[in-house]
């Protein structure tokens, strides 16, 4: 399969809107249950507000929040696929700007000393893209997730002795959910990574914040640090935006990658509770888009 550079512009702009604007299923539903569960008068009447936001949202085709966020775009390809790699990513970088002049969007991307904005929602190495490769023929999957400054300010990572062992990991997991508090939007997805280097593991709890939920780790023992971690951080009482009740985060999740002998990396990156991610799905038979 040939890819058409100019369906992956049109593909990238679209999934930037839309990711904006509308919440995936798998987050709508993770409100219903947190309302349900909920035993806080302000917490339920935070959540109540929420919800309706989210419909309002998807009814009028507005953003769901004003922070558009860091555009990140996570490329999966499968085999049998053919491109040119730069023109690929300057594909994604041209359909990004697209998506901030033609809806048009608020750019939230600056310079970090100048704070120049260019106002295309892009600029030295952003949009950030991700590639990976699996065993699908003929296959390339586009993940489009903007990443807004509240959520990314919970991001945390200790680089643990093994004697300290995986009690110290999971207490500063909760820690770190402490010292966040409202700042990042609760209720939240609490990504954690765990393992690999420095770098790799603060991916890791990336890709676990943005996991959909009600997944599972694939490795036993990360999926039972989840389970922990998830009723551990809804009994500290912060709740929704902050202000009180068990809603904190729907889930935690967790990533893991083998590490060095002398080392347990933890890291920690969380996502508010507007929770945006889209998809597109390119086949031979077509383009599929979804979360």
């Amino acid at each position: 399969m040939e890819l058409n550079l100019k369906e992956i512009e049109e593909i990238s702009k679209t999934l930037y809107i839309q990711a904006l604007k509308l919440l995936p299923d798998d987050v709508k539903s993770g409100f219903d249950r947190l309302l349900r569960e909920e035993t806080n008068e302000t917490g339920k009447a935070i959540l109540g507000t929420m919800i309706q936001n989210v419909a309002v949202a998807e009814r009028t085709r507005n953003l769901l929040c004003q922070d558009t966020g860091i555009p990140i775009y996570n490329v999966t390809i499968g085999r049998d696929v053919h491109f040119d790699g730069a023109a690929l990513k300057q594909a994604i970088r041209q359909g990004c700007e697209r998506a901030t002049h033609e809806h048009p969007l608020r750019s939230s991307v600056v310079h970090p000393i100048t704070r120049f904005n260019e106002h295309t929602s892009c600029g030295l190495r952003v949009p950030i893209i991700n590639f990976d490769f699996d065993e699908r023929e003929e296959t390339v999957d586009i993940e489009m997730i903007p990443k807004g400054s509240g959520s990314e300010s919970g991001s945390y990572l200790k680089m643990f002795p093994p004697a300290d062992g995986i009690k110290a990991a999971k207490a500063f997991v909760i820690d770190r959910v402490i010292e966040s508090g409202g700042r990042v939007c609760p209720p939240t997805v609490v990504g954690v990574g765990l393992g690999g280097t420095s770098d790799l593991c603060m991916h890791l709890a990336k890709v676990a914040a943005t996991r959909a939920i009600g997944s599972i780790c694939a490795d036993t023992e990360g999926a039972k640090i989840e389970a922990q971690l998830s009723k551990a951080v809804n009994e500290l009482g912060i709740g929704p935006q902050g202000l009180g009740g068990r809603s904190t985060a729907f889930e935690v999740h967790v990533e893991i990658a083998a590490t060095h002998i002398t080392l347990v990396p933890v890291a920690v990156n969380i996502q508010c509770h507007s929770a945006r991610r889209a998809r597109a799905i390119i086949t031979p038979g077509g383009i599929s888009f979804g979360v």
